[in-house]
């Protein structure tokens, strides 16, 4: 008899996945087989294939010449023009054709230089234009005319990385989301300069380990938030040099901070000229063909997956931000509308016979796996992220389980649930119950990015949560010592928010930057409607800077929390343990580790002694929501320390009851020191030693940093001031 094929893992971990078993098993081996395909003959593995980028595009030899090469098999002809030649057509720079439709150009030293402007000009039957080449990685764009061309980029001393071993930190992934060209205070676009010297000290003093960085990959359109890209191995010469970028992600290596790329691959935009659409006349270079060529709610194009050439070229381009940049790895976007024909587009998702109708894309369900494949055999160590909000199970299983290969999903659902929340719910609706299941409802053999918000609740028609909360009361009653009854329960609700989010963790947390202090503005890039104005395209760190204002205390409240996972080598990966729910108390408590975390989201009534089982045995406080320090009442004495009393029912079970004083609106942490009969806990001495380890690692990265000396100066002023 034949053998029996063993079982996938993602099929014996969830058993209602059985009815599904062909449609994994199948497209697990499909990847199998496009893998074979792929790396058969001289490409030896998955990394020997993804180097598109070392044979096109243009590159300088050993001896000082050029070589020029692009893959555009419907073109007739192709010549370089640029400021090298006064942008005319001459034979000089005309293209050979090679074989399987590569052109091809060497040049002298002397015919190309650093600062030249050049594009191809493409000929094809029946048509001709100008293009900026596919694998072009720098794209400059004319302040007068607004006109995009490819630029050569050679410095005469090319940066050169100082960090050469760096290792990402994970246990907990704490990812800071931000924006190069909006990260600054004055009303303009930031460069990677600034970004380096002036936020990349406050991430490290706020106590993020990972930053993702948004809008890197050369977009046409500013306020398109970097999503329509048009040169996919560009880095947007917007914000600076490729240097500047190199330079400031090996600051952040130093810091010991992990850069995250958020990478698009879902889609490109419609632009022809400066973008891929007819890159050699045809429409199918890259791209579908027919009504699925185009996104219906984007108004972009959609690659074939299923084509060789466009893996060839997106697989590179992975590598190519890794090697070239030394990205940590990517957060891809619209994976959702990647995995499906329909995109997902006003689908339910209520079960798993959703995931498995007929309706997946599988040449893309393979490119997605493939890219994880890849980015993982080029850095062992690196980390990527799923945007992905239909719930398909096995994303962020690895492949030889059965997965995708993610190591992470974006929980999508908790920030629609924070926003429906406090839209719909009044305060004493907020139901313990229903908090703690959306915050701990996931597939146990899947990581996740636990965030309350990101990029997407602070754009322009919609708002972040503490505009939610206190809107227009922001502008007058931010002042210290100004007690608006909306400002206090706006304040108290985002601290405990953020809170339990970060508790409940199971793989990463994320904030969007200025978040952290309650960022007053939504971001509306320039463009016609507000007479393109940076106002709101831009982060008012003045604020927080100022002690006259109350945002300091949200800042230093989630520079406490933050602290106090970090601490806790590999929190997310302890158990979460339900102590009490109670609705009708609006109370809820959780322990993780030696940590317990007790909420009470009642707006008007507060208890004293209220006690709940808990492990036996001693807890001080750790982190009061309602401490003056974070702009609360201070009516807790954190001082204080609690000791279970015991119950002989639940004794022999090593528990009792945890009495407590819990003010209204407020969230406590308490770690255990000592357990019955009174010994510290080994666990709690393993966490200080190993949070004293970490610390002096951080203050010796932090000190042996080059960055810019004043911008690290003050970072560390601020930090004592938090203190």
């Amino acid at each position: 008899m034949p053998r029996k094929k063993k079982q996938l893992e993602i099929l014996r971990n969830d058993p209602w996945l059985e009815p599904f078993e062909d449609a994994i098993t199948g497209r697990h081996e499909d990847v199998i087989k496009k893998l074979k395909d792929i790396t058969s003959g001289s490409n030896g593995s998955l990394s020997d294939f993804a180097n598109a980028y070392k044979y096109f595009g243009l590159h300088r030899e050993n001896d000082g010449s050029w070589i020029f090469r692009e893959f555009a098999p419907n073109a007739t002809s192709i010549h370089l023009i640029g400021t090298f030649d006064d942008w005319k057509l001459n034979d000089d720079y005309k293209l050979s054709r090679l074989e399987n439709g590569t052109w091809e150009i060497k040049l002298p030293a002397e015919k190309l230089h650093d600062g030249d402007l050049y594009k191809m000009f493409v000929t094809w039957d029946g048509g001709q234009g100008e293009r900026i080449p596919a694998y072009a990685t720098r794209v400059v764009q004319d302040e007068q005319t607004k006109i995009f061309s490819a630029q050569v980029y050679a410095p005469e001393k090319p940066y050169e990385f100082r960090i050469n071993d760096f290792a990402p930190d994970t246990k907990p992934l704490l990812i800071y989301e931000c924006h190069i060209g909006m990260a600054q205070q004055e009303e303009k676009v930031g460069s990677y300069e600034e970004f380096r010297t002036k936020i990349l000290p406050r991430i490290a003093a706020d106590g993020y380990n990972a930053i993702q960085i948004m809008a890197i990959q050369e977009h046409p359109y500013y306020g398109s938030f970097g999503y329509h890209v048009s040169s996919f191995y560009a880095a947007s010469s917007r914000f600076g040099t490729p240097d500047d970028l190199k330079r400031l992600i090996d600051d952040a290596h130093e810091l010991g901070i992990a850069v995250i790329m958020d990478i698009v691959h879902s889609h490109a935009v419609k632009n022809e000229v400066e973008g891929l659409g007819r890159l050699d006349g045809s429409y199918d270079l890259y791209f579908n063909q027919g009504d699925r060529r185009e996104h219906p709610a984007w108004d972009s194009l959609l690659f074939d997956y299923g084509k060789n050439e466009v893996l060839h070229f997106l697989l590179s381009n992975c590598k190519f931000w890794q090697e070239e940049y030394r990205f940590d790895g990517f957060r891809f976007d619209g994976v959702t509308s990647m995995l499906y024909y329909d995109h997902g587009l006003g689908k339910a998702f209520g079960g798993y016979p959703d995931y498995y109708d007929g309706n997946q894309d599988t040449n893309a369900i393979v490119y997605l796996t493939l890219a994880n494949l890849l980015i993982h055999e080029v850095n062992p160590n690196a980390i990527t992220i799923a945007e992905e909000m239909s719930g398909m199970p096995g994303l962020a299983v690895k492949f030889k389980d059965g997965g995708i290969g993610f190591d992470y999903r974006m929980a999508m659902g908790i920030p629609d649930y924070w926003i429906k929340m406090i839209k719909e719910k009044k305060d004493e609706d907020w139901h313990p119950t229903s908090i703690y299941w959306e915050l701990t409802n996931r597939r146990a053999d899947e990581k996740t990015i636990s965030y309350c918000e990101s990029h997407d609740q602070a754009l322009v028609g919609d708002k972040t949560i503490i505009f939610r909360l206190i809107d227009k009361e922001m502008y007058w009653h931010m002042m210290d010592g100004d007690n608006d009854f909306t400002v206090e329960r706006g304040m108290a609700l985002h601290k405990m928010i953020r809170l339990v989010t970060l508790a409940s963790i199971n793989g990463g947390y994320l904030n969007f930057m200025g978040n952290e202090f309650g960022h007053p503005e939504w971001i509306d890039f320039p463009r016609e409607g507000n007479g393109w104005s940076y106002k709101y395209a831009r982060r008012q760190w003045d604020l927080v800077d100022r002690e006259d204002l109350k945002y300091k205390y949200l800042n230093r409240f989630d520079n406490a929390m933050v602290g106090i996972v970090e601490k806790q080598y590999n929190f997310q990966a302890k158990p979460v343990e339900k102590l009490w729910e109670k609705d009708d108390d609006q109370v809820l408590a959780f322990k993780r580790g030696d940590l317990i975390f007790v909420f009470n989201w009642s707006p008007n009534q507060s208890f004293a002694d209220y006690g709940f089982l808990a492990p036996a045995g001693e807890y001080e406080v750790l982190l009061d929501s309602d401490s003056t320090e974070f702009g609360g009442h201070g009516l807790v004495d954190d001082s204080v320390h609690h000791f279970t009393t015991p119950d002989p029912i639940y004794s022999p079970a090593g528990k009792g009851w945890l009495k407590m004083y819990i003010p209204a609106r407020t969230a406590q942490v308490l770690r255990m020191v000592k357990s019955k009969p009174g010994r510290r806990t080994a666990s709690a001495k393993n966490e200080d030693a190993k949070a004293e380890e970490k610390s002096t690692a951080k203050k010796t990265a932090t000190k042996t940093t080059s960055t810019n000396k004043t911008a690290a100066k003050a970072a560390t002023k601020k930090t004592a001031k938090k203190k």
